[in-house]
């Protein structure tokens, strides 16, 4: 019980903690920052479903120095001593929702999407571990915040609650937008604007170029992608995020995690920084992460001086054709929110995202106290959200 009260208790692991293999047995969870870095590697090449943000470069820069992030613990599976076959960053219920009731949670990865890591050959063996070892945590049930329902890894997570009558609970759901790489691009596009919006963002465009030549540039290297992220730290602190504080550099940690996660991930070509520019000024970039076949639209920032050319749009459509030419990437989702103003009419795909309960135990009087627990909370921060929605957008235009 102690162990899931709060794992940001969990000691900072030693270097020789970061080789572990398997955990021992017993109830304590692991922390994140002891998983071995070459086997938390080697899963995310063999796992079902993609997670850029779970990807070991990524979530350990985030576990290392992101405000209200840092010290997760993680519930892994192995199949033997030196594989891993599943992993699932969690903090406590107490930390992710300040509620005192015995569930795991997954962590945070600053980036909307927590899908576990399964082995595609072994998912469910995996699943069965993870919660065995929820289980000896005391953890009565399983929150799985913002995560693909239609996904292998849900899938393998109802297949073996299945088998003993159990089912998971979906909390709240949503669909955001995502595009279909495989198409190609132009006749996409025109499908989804229609030509009048293609010729209005055509002239934007070419007033734009009236500051000098439009280029689209896509940062590879790791010298590339540390130059192009302070551009993209620019231009994001410029724009409403600065205004509202929710830039990430204007947060030591925020700037450090990003950095350090752009940075490794470069290494192994799984993250670039799309830039447009007009003459030398850049006026829109955005972080683009990759995993498998998959990418995921991290970030965009906007110099806002240029907003009557939309210059974010224009970046997009760039991005769109840029991916589309690409025969290793099927699918890109935008982890951007529902309804969301910009991306929604130029990607038409949807994907399906929510939040999941997984009960540890049948017939459990907990989970239902849990599931109670969590659906007060909403009834209560509901209001509160909208009235700040309001205010800001008061502000803004003021």
């Amino acid at each position: 019980m102690a162990d899931i009260a709060d794992t940001s208790t969990a000691r900072r692991a030693s270097n020789k903690d970061a080789n572990a293999h398997a955990p021992r047995s017993g109830g304590a969870l692991t922390p994140l920052a002891g998983i071995s870095v070459s086997q938390w590697r080697a899963l995310s090449t063999r796992t079902a479903e993609p997670n850029g943000y779970y990807l070991p470069e990524w979530e350990l820069a985030v576990n290392a120095s992101a405000p209200g992030r840092l010290d997760a613990a993680a519930l892994g599976a192995w199949r033997d001593a030196s594989t891993l076959i599943g992993l699932m960053p969690v903090i406590s219920m107490w930390r992710a929702y300040k509620i005192p009731l015995p569930a795991l949670v997954s962590a945070d990865p600053y980036g909307t999407l927590c899908t576990p890591m399964l082995d595609r050959d072994m998912a469910e063996d995996a699943v069965s571990n993870i919660m065995e070892q929820a289980r000896r945590a005391g953890a009565h049930a399983l929150i799985f915040r913002a995560t693909s329902l239609d996904g292998a890894a849900m899938k393998a997570f109802a297949d073996v609650l299945g088998r003993d009558g159990i089912a998971p609970l979906v909390l709240q759901s949503h669909v955001r937008a995502c595009l279909d790489a495989t198409c190609d691009a132009d006749e996409m596009l025109r499908d989804a604007l229609g030509a009048k919006k293609l010729k209005e963002l055509r002239r934007q465009r070419n007033r734009l170029a009236e500051h000098g030549a439009v280029n689209f540039d896509v940062a590879h290297t790791p010298a590339d992608v540390a130059a192009a992220i302070e551009t993209f730290l620019m231009l994001e602190a410029s724009g409403w995020k600065g205004q509202r504080g929710t830039a990430l550099s204007q947060d030591d940690g925020d700037a450090a995690f990003v950095r350090r996660a752009t940075s490794a991930l470069a290494e192994t070509g799984q993250c670039e920084i799309v830039t447009l520019r007009a003459g030398e000024t850049p006026v829109a970039a955005a972080i683009v992460l990759r995993h498998q076949d998959r990418a995921f639209y991290f970030k965009l920032g906007v110099d806002e001086r240029f907003a009557k050319f939309s210059p974010g749009v224009q970046l997009t459509l760039e991005l769109t054709r840029y991916l589309c030419a690409d025969p290793a990437i099927r699918l890109v989702d935008s982890t951007a929110a529902p309804d969301h103003p910009m991306i929604n009419p130029i990607w038409r795909g949807r994907l399906a995202i929510g939040d999941v309960l997984i009960p540890l135990r049948r017939r459990d009087p907990v989970v239902s106290l849990i599931r109670a627990a969590l659906g007060l909370r909403g009834r209560i921060r509901e209001p509160a959200r909208r009235i700040v929605r309001f205010l800001r957008a008061r502000q803004e235009k003021s």
